[in-house]
């Protein structure tokens, strides 16, 4: 049996929440059977997120919830995960050089550029979105000032990948986490002390979840970078 992957154009859907004179912008991205609207609902609860321009990403493969008919998301599953990795990268690029690109008030460029306002960008993943923003920060042509984990681990390709520039980890597991486990939160702080990355760990009461104690902390390392 032959499988063939031919190339398509898939539309995304791009929440952009701007900030007056913003001292940067938060991305961010969502867990499974989520959707844009529902990141960008965390993103304006950090503290301070208010003075940051909130970017908030959805995942290109699109379904509806089982007895319901709001539309969500998913980020990929097993089956060409490679291809899936590549494909959510490009457009997570495409995303942002529109974003800043507009917010600098100059034209887009027709074929995507690395060009952007001198901001700070802090990539923020909840779930599935974890692995994301970790993909999306860095391998950003534009530094990462910081990533927020929340509720996920660390890929293995990005872990393989010894030529990466890691920026500061912020990681968030709840106290009654039930898939984030303390086994693969040991082994991603294994992995950021091995490679020297500096990062910090919130433990908070809750589940697979956003809570105000982790809003907090995140409201925090805003406020560290304004």
């Amino acid at each position: 049996m032959e499988i063939l992957h031919p190339t398509t154009t898939v539309r995304g859907r791009v929440l952009v929440d701007r900030a007056v004179d913003p001292v940067g912008a938060l991305i961010g991205f969502h867990g499974y059977a989520q959707c844009a609207e529902d990141m960008l609902d965390e993103l304006r609860l950090i503290p301070g997120a208010d003075r940051w321009t909130r970017v908030s990403v959805q995942a290109l493969h699109q379904f509806y919830i089982r007895g319901n008919s709001k539309v969500v998301a998913s980020w990929m599953t097993r089956q060409d995960r490679e291809l899936a990795i590549a494909d959510n990268i490009a457009y997570v690029q495409e995303a942002l050089t529109r974003v800043f690109a507009e917010e600098a008030g100059v034209d887009v460029p027709a074929h995507g550029s690395t060009r952007a306002p001198a901001h700070q960008r802090i990539y923020i993943g909840f779930s599935q979105g974890v692995a994301m923003a970790y993909r999306a920060a860095l391998h950003s042509p534009t530094p990462a000032t910081a990533i927020v984990a929340l509720a996920g681990d660390i890929p293995p390709e990005v872990k393989d990948d010894k030529s990466l520039v890691w920026p500061r980890v912020l990681i968030g597991v709840g106290e009654r986490e039930e898939w984030y486990t303390g086994e693969k939160l040991e082994a991603d702080q294994a992995f950021l002390r091995e490679r020297g990355v500096s990062h910090d760990v919130v433990r908070f009461d809750g589940g697979h979840e956003w809570t105000d104690e982790f809003r907090a902390a995140a409201g925090r390392l805003l406020s560290a970078h304004e």
